[in-house]
């Protein structure tokens, strides 16, 4: 996740506490669930939410457990909050037209595994994700803070002999301003097209590289695509308390704090997040790993795969 990100939800204020139980009409049920689902995604709070909307938070806590019976204008403020289309929040964006309900109709009840060979196939035929001769020599490292991306990242670049980019400093650079002053001032759709830029610069730059990048670059999916496209990636994966764990180890004790709302803010993230993680090309779990088996792991699973595409 990004910092900003992480500190939404190392950093959380008390939580809401969920209404009795109740007969629910289905369509604010689902809103609700959808809500969750992209705050879960972009790892934020229900306060960092909340506070980006200019809605309560028991007003937001409604909404989200399918009792709030929301205006449309506040509904469009959530779904500001949230960087997404009003349409996207309230219904399924593939009703706007003939086509897209076509193109919906071909690929309802296929397999993650036929979307997916869609999903390239299109890029290739909208020559959004052309052949990279270089990709299988750019390996980014994908997960949550706490799964060893930096250390594991410049470790294994140094094996391969080759420069070791973290994203978020090339973000920085590229700002003039550090991660969390880059939300404070210009707000998160500023931070994404920093991201998608760093990236695309980076990838121009180097044929032959380790890149770490923040947990949430998954969020947006013209970024991710285009990580997909021209890198190998890799999901380093760990249990929530692990990553929470490594993150304290570090130094970082605002984990503690507040830890059980703290962790369930990141498991709802992680559960969020899972299944865009687990697009990468490779998946390195370095769940009970020292950082010598995980390095020997990574390695291992880096090394077959560069091998293979050559």
């Amino acid at each position: 996740m990004n910092q900003r990100a992480e500190e939404a939800v190392l950093s959380v204020s008390p939580e809401v506490p969920a209404p009795a139980e109740e007969a629910k009409n289905p369509l604010l049920a689902a809103l609700g669930e959808r809500v969750r689902n992209l705050r879960a995604r972009r790892g934020l709070t229900r306060k960092a939410v909340a506070l980006a909307a200019d809605v309560s938070e028991r007003h937001l806590a409604n909404l989200e457990y399918g009792i709030g019976n929301a205006s449309i204008l506040v509904l469009q403020q959530v779904a500001t909050a949230l960087q997404c289309t009003l349409a996207e929040l309230v219904g399924d964006v593939t009703t706007i037209s003939p086509e897209w309900l076509l193109i919906r109709e071909l690929l309802e009840n296929r397999s993650e595994a036929d979307l997916r060979r869609a999903r390239v196939a299109l890029g290739e035929l909208l020559g959004t994700a052309a052949g990279d001769p270089a990709r299988h020599r750019r390996i980014a490292l994908i997960g949550l803070r706490g799964a060893g991306k930096s250390t594991l990242g410049q470790m294994l670049a140094d094996d391969l002999d080759v420069p070791f980019i973290e994203l978020s400093r090339e973000i920085e650079k590229i700002a003039g301003c550090s991660v969390r002053e880059i939300h404070d001032l210009y707000g998160t759709n500023a931070y994404r097209r920093y991201e998608r830029r760093a990236l695309e610069e980076t990838v121009q730059i180097y044929s032959e590289v380790v890149i770490a990048t923040p947990g949430g670059i998954v969020s947006d999916p013209a970024t991710f695509n285009q990580l997909l496209a021209h890198c190998t990636t890799v999901w380093l994966q760990a249990a929530p308390e692990e990553h929470m764990g490594r993150v304290a180890a570090q130094g970082d004790t605002r984990p503690m704090a507040a830890s059980k709302e703290a962790m369930d803010d990141l498991r709802r993230i992680l559960s969020g997040r899972a299944a865009f993680y687990s697009k990468a090309d490779l998946n390195v779990d370095t769940g009970g790993q020292d950082l010598a088996q995980s390095f020997a792991r990574l390695r291992t699973a880096v090394r077959e795969a560069m091998a293979q595409a050559d």
